[in-house]
């Protein structure tokens, strides 16, 4: 057996089964906010659900081969329905039961515009077979939704307020201020934890007000009981004083 020399040997680096995310960093800051918001307005409301899965800029590895080195994406904000909700690395296709995501959002920018309307469109279409697909630009306010439908993408038509039906999470997306946001079916803002956290304590104020103006109210009605029974006693002493002059004139005051 010959010995081969420390600095002849080859390393060889095996992927780990569970890969970190490949995704190159955003353009911009403003992606990266708008991915935040997504996620954590979504976070939010499923907050009581464990069958999702929600994340930005994660790398998803898709080879049929599942080899990891080659054919992976990283959409800007995907959502996978009916699987574990925890923490990811990455999503890698092949260890998720074949799970491609439900939904999926890219955020245009002027360096990936034409990658995000044609390239990633086409991927999402035939390879991942993602039931919708969403895109938005921060800077023009551009937003179009499509559903997959006999396997081609057709867009979806907005409502009188320009927001998309989404059938995957039943909600609507559509521009608020200058952000993409989701809605209830009956057209309420989902809000921010910030958000939310700001609405909870508006409304703690409020009852409190309305407590203390009860107890307020409650005071005065007290009062003016009390002053009601003084002025009746005052009137019945008022009678009685009359009642006696009229006697002390010989005028029985119960005959008049």
């Amino acid at each position: 057996m010959i010995a081969i020399p420390d600095h002849q040997q080859t390393v060889i680096d095996i992927p780990p089964g569970d890969p970190y995310s490949d995704e190159l960093t955003m353009e911009t800051d403003q992606p990266v906010r708008q991915m935040l918001l997504l996620t954590s307005c979504l976070d939010w409301l499923w907050q009581d659900r464990n069958d999702f899965f929600a994340s930005g800029n994660l790398t998803i590895y898709f080879n049929p081969k599942q080899i990891k080195s080659q054919d992976f994406r990283g959409p800007d904000f995907f959502v996978v329905l009916d699987t574990e909700r925890r923490i990811r690395k990455s999503w890698v296709v092949w260890e998720e039961d074949g799970k491609y995501p439900n939904v999926i959002v890219e955020i245009l920018s002027d360096g990936m515009a034409k990658t995000d309307r044609e390239t990633k469109k086409e991927i999402y279409q035939n390879t991942f077979r993602t039931p919708e697909y969403f895109w938005f630009d921060p800077n023009t306010l551009e937003f179009k939704g499509f559903l997959l439908m006999g396997g081609r993408y057709e867009p979806i038509e907005p409502n009188a307020t320009g927001q998309c039906w989404s059938r995957q999470l039943e909600l609507f997306l559509g521009v608020e201020g200058r952000s993409l946001r989701f809605f209830t079916p009956d057209g309420t803002l989902v809000p921010t934890p910030a958000e939310a956290a700001t609405q909870a304590q508006r409304v703690a104020q409020q009852a409190q007000q309305a407590a203390q103006q009860a107890q307020q109210d409650m005071q005065q009605a007290q009062h003016d009981v009390q002053q009601a029974q003084q002025d009746v006693q005052q009137a019945q002493q008022k009678a009685q004083r009359l009642a006696a002059r009229l006697r002390k004139l010989g005028v029985d005051p119960d005959t008049l």
